[in-house]
């Protein structure tokens, strides 16, 4: 009855360990989360007071499949002004997320037998989308001696003349990791004479703690050509609800076959969401993006203080993101299994490394209040200890 495509399709570990910890909960179990992706923080007043204008105003009919002018203008202007990036209007298009980007992308470039070059650990989605879609995933892995980043070595080894897509995430989901300036331009170096496409996921761009961030399509006229950059608004102004991503590529014709894949299956994106993102996009909730990120480094900091002080755990200070990706090689070699007993025995839900593709790790998210971490590090404090 089903397809042989959707077959190939895992559910996703981090939205199915969500569930699970909201399905207890709703039993009355004192459960304390850490698996979700998603900031703790309200939307912004100022984008929320523009969707009420939108509202009020009946902007509620159909837009054009890939955004409004204003919107496309403000995601433009956005990527001049933080990213050194100048792109026209017809080569960006707004989505239903960055996961729909995504999808929207590998569905419109890879074909049976493509390969594609995934660094592990990944977010859990990438190889999925790519198995929908006929690819072959190649992954590199990393660790923590590397801080989770790929070199250009690895990536040399790796190219082959099928190859037609590099994955980036910076920073990271879910190590937090941000490669620098001169480790893109060294990894662009690689790809000079090929005909790679760069997807560069920068979904957490706006949360960094140290050192400073770079576009990947910033570091060169080569990488700029080739890279095709994904970004929203879920994680820096907390609209994971809004659904609002979009990319931006200098290839014209490949902006233009997502239109035209969008025209024929969501259409455009909500009305009411593109006049929020605008108010996103342009500056006006630059201060609650400032306040949120003090919050998360705080939080940050004392969590990696707190896991790092149990025995047989340990954890890189991440660099961005709201994520820490813990090491638990020392006393379990089963994620999946460490997870599922921390919830059954402390009512605690991590994401195993698995699932992200690196076996040895859980992931951790501090997007959280702080007596939660505080109150969450202690019970795995003590799993560890029984264990």
């Amino acid at each position: 009855m089903l397809t042989n495509r959707i077959n190939t399709l895992s559910e996703s570990i981090t939205i199915a360990i969500t569930t699970l910890a909201q399905e207890l909960k709703a039993e009355g179990k004192d459960i304390l989360s850490f698996s979700a992706g998603e900031p703790d923080f309200g939307t912004p007043q100022v984008i929320k007071d523009a969707a009420i204008d939108a509202i009020n105003n009946n902007f509620t009919k159909y837009t054009a499949v890939d955004g409004v002018p204003a919107l496309k203008e403000a995601v433009a202007t956005k990527l001049k002004r933080d990213n050194g990036l100048t792109y026209a209007p017809e080569q960006i298009i707004v989505n239903n997320g960055a996961k729909h980007s995504l999808f929207n992308l590998f569905s419109a470039t890879i074909d049976t037998g493509d390969e594609v070059i995934i660094p592990a650990p990944y977010w859990v989605t990438y190889p999925e989308l790519v198995k929908y879609c006929g690819g072959t995933v190649v992954e590199i892995e990393t660790d923590d001696v590397s801080a989770f980043k790929i070199t250009p070595e690895q990536l040399q080894a790796a190219l082959t003349p099928k190859t037609k897509m590099l994955v980036l995430t910076t920073p990271s989901n879910p190590t937090g990791s941000v490669y620098s300036e001169n480790e893109l331009k060294a990894l662009g170096k690689v790809l000079e004479g090929t005909d790679v496409i760069v997807a560069s996921d920068e979904m957490y761009e706006k949360l960094i703690y140290d050192g400073t961030f770079t576009s990947a399509a910033a570091v060169s006229q080569d990488m700029y050509e080739r890279t095709v950059t994904i970004n929203g608004l879920s994680k820096s102004v907390a609209m994971t609800g809004w659904r609002f991503g979009y990319m931006a590529a200098h290839n014209t014709a490949l902006i233009k076959a997502t239109k035209k894949l969008q025209s024929q299956s969501t259409s455009n994106i909500n009305s009411i969401t593109q006049m929020a993102a605008i108010a996103g996009l342009d500056g006006s909730a630059d201060a609650d993006i400032e306040m949120m990120r003090k919050e998360f480094m705080a939080r940050r900091d004392e969590a990696v203080t707190l896991f790092n002080a149990i025995d047989g755990l340990s954890v890189l200070k991440p660099d961005g993101a709201f994520y820490l990706f813990v090491n638990i090689k020392e006393i379990s070699n089963d994620s999946l299994k460490f997870a599922k007993d921390l919830l059954a025995q402390k009512e605690v839900a991590v994401v195993p490394g698995v699932g992200f593709g690196s076996e040895g790790y859980f992931r951790f998210s501090f997007a959280t209040d702080i007596e939660s971490i505080r109150t969450g590090i202690k019970r795995i404090e003590e799993f560890v200890k029984e264990l």
